[in-house]
């Protein structure tokens, strides 16, 4: 029995610590009571959580991130250390939407990457689609954050275990501090899950400029419903336009001759797919030679809204096109990269045997710093637009061939181009209109026609009690390149299931399409 005693006080003795790992504490350390053992044991405890701190905080800086689809957006999700929870929406370089989504020492950021083309294209080419991805774009994020959060995890345990094997070269104190590491970060996790606001979508702060966006979206909820209801009208409507143009066409009212020209002209696109949809049907049907854009095909000219213009390839017709307020050299540099887009800047080109000159808006009124101004006719935006106006009209009389059409984004630009071509088309307004430049005796007559939105003013059409409609004019030009007819095409409105096909004969083409003189802003 003595001898059994004796080797369980051995073995009790042999024994190190369970958290320190270290060597057992000896009993002439109890009879003396030298302190050394209980501060040391303190000191290696406090190591052991600092290193579980350092590694679970390290671990998530480094691999507290994944990208995901959200929609046919591709996105990154992020996960950082931070005093108070939420979450940042970064929408570069527009500006980040700040939600007080949670809380909890873990900030998550989204960031909202480039639009994928192949998605982009299945949106246009279905309007339906639009409603599931929208759907299907709540999934997409909680499926990124359970991935975040899990690999937040490993992250976190691993960078831990390595740096306390590193520091420690002890197994105990490597999986307590790994143990640890695990335990700082799942709590940090549950407790931002166990704080959920989804409430806080509704309360965004804004920074850059989407400071702007509640003045301009206006109500975002009931804009998705109207976007919705908008968009089932749509997709019944733009499948009439073949069968009403084959009822027009059939119509003794006119036989476009052979060698005829058809123009189509759209405008103020802002970012609405299913004018893209629109525009693809009217070019198949009405065998359409050229696509004029007067601008405005986005809203902010930001780099991830480049990717709307690649539908512009899909029509495999040229497309001739001119900067807009809201379209930055950016949004010009995409469109030029389409290899069936021409982008004029106070310059000329001959298309289909049109002469066509162009000139882009002065303005990028997004950025309030080099547009004061913004939108509204003031003198300072008056005298802007009239002086592009006498620079196009410089370069129109310059041309070594007749320029048979100018293009400007505001009318307000078209008065110096009176006399020196028989059509000015713009656009801005998001009303069409068509009239006719003050003539000074001698000099040819020019009509201006301005048109709608074809993209029904994007976001801003849907703040009334009817969505603007969408809008655009098919253009016939004869074999001397006069204007002999155009068809104004108006699509929809909810509520307004309908599309309507307006067609005007010019019965003298050398005297331009009647309409009564409209005066143009002057200096």
């Amino acid at each position: 029995m003595d001898g059994q005693r004796d080797e369980q006080h051995d073995d009790a003795e042999g024994r190190g610590d369970p958290v320190t790992g270290g060597e057992p504490s000896r009993p002439a350390d109890r009879r003396i009571g030298r302190p050394g053992g209980p501060v040391r044991r303190t000191g290696v405890v406090l190591a052991v959580l600092v290193v579980a701190l350092a590694g679970a905080v390290l671990g998530v800086l480094a691999g507290g991130r994944v990208n995901t689809d959200i929609g046919p957006f591709r996105a990154s999700l992020t996960l950082s250390p931070a005093t108070e929870g939420g979450t940042t929406i970064d929408v570069p370089p527009l500006g980040a939407l700040l939600l007080d989504s949670h809380s909890g020492p873990t900030h998550l950021t989204v960031r909202l990457g480039a639009l994928d083309q192949g998605r982009t294209e299945a949106l246009l080419d279905d309007p339906a689609s639009i409603s599931r991805a929208s759907q299907s774009a709540v999934e997409d994020v909680r499926s990124g954050v359970m991935r975040l959060g899990l690999r937040t995890l490993a992250s976190a345990v691993l960078v831990t275990l390595i740096l306390a094997g590193l520091i420690f070269r002890n197994v105990r104190r490597t999986a307590w501090a790994g143990g640890l590491a695990l335990l700082v970060t799942a709590g940090s996790l549950g407790t931002a899950a166990a704080t959920l606001r989804p409430q806080a979508i509704e309360e965004p702060r804004y920074e850059g400029l989407l400071v702007n966006a509640p003045a301009i979206v206006g109500d975002a909820r009931r804009i998705a419903n109207d976007y919705t209801k908008y968009a089932e009208q749509l997709q019944r409507i733009v499948g009439n336009v073949s069968q009403l143009y084959t009822t027009v066409s059939a119509l003794p009212v006119l036989e476009p001759a052979p060698g005829t020209t058809r123009v189509l002209h759209v405008s103020d696109m802002h970012l609405n797919p299913t004018g893209w949809q629109l525009i693809r049907t009217v070019v198949e049907q009405f065998g359409i030679d050229v696509v004029i854009d007067t601008g405005d095909i986005t809203d902010w000219g930001s780099e991830p809204e480049a990717s709307f213009v690649g539908s512009i390839s899909l029509l495999k017709k040229p497309y001739v096109f001119i900067r807009g307020n809201h379209d930055s050299g950016k949004t010009g540099a995409a469109v030029a990269r389409q290899p069936n887009a021409i982008v004029l800047n106070n310059s000329t080109a001959t298309v289909a045997g049109l002469t066509i000159a162009g000139i882009g808006d002065p303005r990028f009124t997004p950025d309030k710093n080099t547009s004061p101004a913004g939108s509204g006719l003031t003198q300072e935006v008056a005298d802007q637009v009239i002086g592009v106006g006498e620079q196009l009209a410089a370069t129109v009389r310059s041309s070594p061939r007749p320029v048979n059409i100018a293009l400007v984004h505001d009318p307000a630009s078209a008065g110096p181009l009176a006399g020196t071509c028989p059509l000015v088309l713009a656009g801005h307004t998001h009303a069409r209109q068509v009239s006719k430049l003050p003539q000074a005796p001698g000099q040819q007559p020019t009509a201006l026609f301005v048109e709608g939105s074809t993209g029904g003013a994007g976001l801003r059409g849907l703040e009334g009690e009817k969505p603007t409609p969408l809008s655009m004019t098919v253009l016939y030009f004869d074999q001397q390149k006069m204007l002999q007819a155009y068809d104004d095409i108006t699509v929809g409105g909810t509520g307004q299931a309908q599309v309507n096909l307006e067609r005007h004969i010019v019965q003298d083409p050398s005297a331009g399409a009647p309409a009564s003189v409209t005066p143009t802003p002057t200096r």
